[in-house]
């Protein structure tokens, strides 16, 4: 796996140097836009709107879209401006229960490896951590971005896990939650704890589920390829050379004058021919 931070764990006054690595990793199948009749990529352009033509991606900043349309736009010289005080560092802020935290909160888990000469700092908040039976609140910065995060142990690593804030997590407004609940039968709530019961588990063993949507499309795309049911990449246009209409055009319309035009001998030999006809 590639590193894709270096910072470090900032634990009290331990400060542990760290490299960050993505954990997961999105295994759909990767499906691109075509031309059904040829199989060709679908391109899209970088266009103004307002000037009517294509923009070069130097010329792109961001923009935040005001309710009345209006547009503030944003420079790379305005993000360098923002202060993120947390940009190299994991830290941690308070310990709390797992169980004290919902699911809806976490966003993206990464894995932590400790830095060269790091590992004695790094093993002990691990196992420090894990016999408390609690995980660590943090703040990090990560992607322009600053966010909340757990550090917790996981198969002997640390994981941090970042979480989202909480004006982030939407509140549900559904119109029966302010409605008068149906009622239930104990008989039916024993029922379908019954059913609970029977399809319980002690623990969760994530192997034995697959994707059967991605199997079924991966076995689609080979029977297309052992059937040859591919279609050909298309040839890389050469390099054309850029010509304004109007001169070609222009060059077009001299170049037909130029070849109706008779031959200046040719014009000369004729007009001897009437005289002499004449003269006879």
């Amino acid at each position: 796996m590639r590193s894709m931070w270096k910072g470090s764990v900032s634990f009290g006054l331990v400060t542990i140097p760290v490299n960050l690595y993505t954990a997961t990793e999105n295994k759909s199948v990767s499906l691109r836009q075509v031309h059904e009749a040829d199989g060709a990529r679908i391109q899209y352009k970088r266009y103004c709107s307002a000037e009517n033509k294509e923009v070069p991606y130097a010329e792109i900043a961001k923009g935040y879209e005001l309710p009345d349309g209006g547009m503030v736009v944003l420079t790379d010289t305005d993000f360098a401006e923002l202060p993120l005080p947390t940009s190299r560092a994991i830290d941690v802020l308070e310990f709390v229960p797992l169980e004290a935290i919902d699911p809806i909160y976490y966003d993206s888990t990464y894995y932590i490896e400790p830095q060269k000469a790091a590992a004695k700092p790094y093993v002990l908040l691990r196992d420090a951590l894990h016999k408390s039976g609690q995980v660590a609140i943090a703040k990090v910065a990560l992607r322009q971005r600053e966010s909340l995060a757990i550090l917790r142990v996981h198969s002997d690593l640390l994981v941090m896990t970042t979480m989202l804030w909480p004006d982030e997590v939407r509140t549900p407004d559904f119109g029966f939650l302010d409605e008068d609940a149906p009622q239930i039968r104990p008989q039916e709530l024993t029922m379908a704890g019954s059913l609970i019961d029977s399809m319980s588990e002690p623990v969760f063993e994530p192997d034995k589920y697959q994707d059967s949507y991605r199997e079924a499309l991966e076995a689609l795309i080979e029977a297309k390829v052992s059937g040859n049911e591919t279609a050909a990449p298309p040839e890389a246009p050469g390099k054309a050379e850029v010509v304004d209409l109007m001169s070609a055009l222009q060059a077009s319309v001299s170049a037909a004058k130029e070849t109706r035009k008779p031959a200046k001998g040719k014009a000369k030999s004729g007009e001897e021919k009437k005289r002499r006809t004449k003269s006879a």
